[in-house]
């Protein structure tokens, strides 16, 4: 049903590294660079793309972004975490779904940069920041009932929003990791977490209004997009900021000591092995 294999395994590992260097370099330009920041998630990947070696990182993020993106959709599909099937299991997992799209669209626009030249593609396809994500939008909002598809979306970031406070908050997280993670993991964890509840919020806001309201794709906000839009409103983004560089610290420890879950092949019962 899902492969468990060892590559698996490996493949969300690198998608932990892949989060890792996201987030940390998020948090870095919107500390250091209000102009960078300024153009959103895609002013991340133009960094990243001006690195030595920048567009094998970003091929690197492509893979791993992908591959994190079908680990989060093997929750809802297969119920891989063994969150259950009642209430509260199917908002985490419903949860999860929300986090596969939006990391479906961040390997989409690494992979626009990565394949393109002097960063004309991610940038310049979209004109603007989010430009993957807008016309991905778009497309949806082509379709009848589209703009309910992208309401619907919003609602389910929502519940991401609030999962990830929850998170934050009650520390729950760490019974995925392994007990040989650095004692800072929980508190780390605990900052990052909160943090992405709030540009989680912005971008469920984001899409809502693309969907039920009258704003269109060009309302759509990513990742970055979404921090950008906190821009001069003081502690609130700089907290924020830091909560996400804290994040992409904390995404470095889960790609080494993150509990990989695995399907029995005779009971077919989840079970979680440490690394």
């Amino acid at each position: 049903m899902v492969d468990k294999s060892e590559k698996f395994n490996w493949l969300v590992r690198t998608g932990y590294f892949a989060r890792a260097i996201l987030y940390t370099m998020i948090g870095i330009i919107a500390l250091t660079s209000a102009q960078a920041i300024s153009e959103g998630t895609d002013g991340v990947f133009k960094a990243i793309e001006d690195f030595p070696a920048g567009t094998a990182i970003l091929w690197l993020m492509v893979i791993g972004l992908a591959g994190y993106a079908l680990f989060r959709l093997c929750s809802p599909l297969f119920d891989i975490e063994n969150n259950g099937s009642d209430g509260k299991g199917w908002a985490k997992r419903i949860g999860h779904a929300g986090s596969a799209v939006g990391h479906a669209a961040l390997a989409y626009s690494a992979f626009q940069f990565a394949t393109s030249s002097g960063g004309s593609g991610g940038g310049g396809s979209g004109g603007g920041s989010g430009g993957g994500a807008q016309q991905a939008a778009s497309g949806v909002l082509s379709m009848e009932f589209g703009g309910t598809v992208l309401g619907i979306l919003g609602l389910i970031f929502f519940i991401v929003a609030a999962v990830q406070f929850k998170k934050g908050l009650s520390g729950d997280f760490m019974n995925r990791i392994s007990s040989a993670a650095p004692d800072a993991t929980r508190w780390l964890g605990g900052a990052g977490f909160c943090a992405r509840g709030v540009v989680y919020g912005i971008v469920g806001w984001s899409l809502v209004q693309a969907g039920f309201g009258s704003g269109g794709a060009q309302q759509i906000r990513t990742l970055g997009d979404a921090l950008a839009e906190l821009a001069g409103q003081g502690a609130i983004f700089t907290i924020t900021a830091i909560g996400l560089l804290l994040f992409g610290i904390f995404s470095l420890i889960l790609a080494r000591y993150r509990i990989i879950p695995e399907l029995d092949s005779d009971a077919g019962v989840p079970e979680f092995r440490a690394a």
